[in-house]
């Protein structure tokens, strides 16, 4: 395996392109059955006929996991939102058009997402009171079984050559109601400063999904308090923000 091109690195892996193969070599302290879980995921959400990279392989190198998959030539929609501020309406159209995609399809061996957001709740270092309430209010949402991606945002849309998009990394893939995942992705375009876009990302998402907002935005305590868990520093005073939002509206 030729690990020579760097795609990309990130806090737990290093991606490579080999050939028309994508290689994510996670660090050494990662633990296996995290990568073992990611690859079974993706292997899971290429059965729903989605454009998925496909699953080749994991292997160890040099004693880190490795993911790989197939490479897809192409743009990230977040690099075509930067080159054409022009077009960013439009590529945020079909953003929203490629999730509400996602959402139409099922995945049943997934991880509930409800359970995962109560395990993720039960990890953060918040006090008694404010974990009760968050288990409270996450009771209270709306249930569904839909696909959701768990880190939907433009980096992870692949447009290829051909124009088709795929749509990467789904290692927090889980099944659950859909305005969770809209939740995360408003969050994602916030906490990148972006609040215009992360507005009129909302606004799209409710029109064409027939959502009311209100709903959307019930689950972003819960969202950002599952994202909490990972205990990323820079993030928290952001995070601890809409955590602490009593009725968001």
């Amino acid at each position: 395996m030729n690990l020579d091109r760097v795609i990309a690195v990130r806090n737990t892996k290093t991606i490579y392109r080999d050939g028309d193969r994508c290689l994510k070599v996670y660090n050494e302290s990662h633990p296996k059955w995290e990568v073992l879980d990611a690859a079974l995921n993706q292997a899971r959400v290429e059965a729903t006929g989605l454009n998925v990279p496909k699953v080749l392989e994991v292997v160890s190198i040099d004693g880190k996991w490795t993911l790989v998959t197939d490479y897809v030539v192409g743009k990230t929609l977040e690099q075509l939102m930067l080159e054409d501020e022009e077009k960013k309406d439009e590529y945020l159209n079909m953003f929203v058009d490629i999730q509400l995609k996602v959402s139409e399809k099922k995945c049943p061996a997934l991880t509930r997402l409800r359970e995962r957001m109560h395990e993720r709740i039960d990890g953060t270092d918040l006090n008694a009171t404010i974990r009760y309430d968050l288990h409270t209010r996450l009771n209270s949402l709306p249930k569904d079984d839909k696909l959701l991606h768990g880190d939907f945002y433009p980096a992870n849309i692949i447009i290829a050559s051909s124009g088709e998009a795929y749509i990467i990394d789904w290692s927090h893939a889980a099944k659950g109601c859909p305005a969770a995942d809209a939740a995360q992705t408003y969050l994602l375009f916030y906490m990148k400063g972006d609040f215009a876009t992360a507005e009129r990302y909302l606004e799209l998402y409710c029109e064409k999904s027939d959502t009311p907002k209100q709903i959307v935005q019930k689950w972003m305590p819960i969202a950002a308090a599952a994202r909490l868990e990972k205990g990323v520093p820079q993030e928290k005073e952001f995070l601890m923000d809409w955590v602490n939002i009593a009725d968001y509206s």
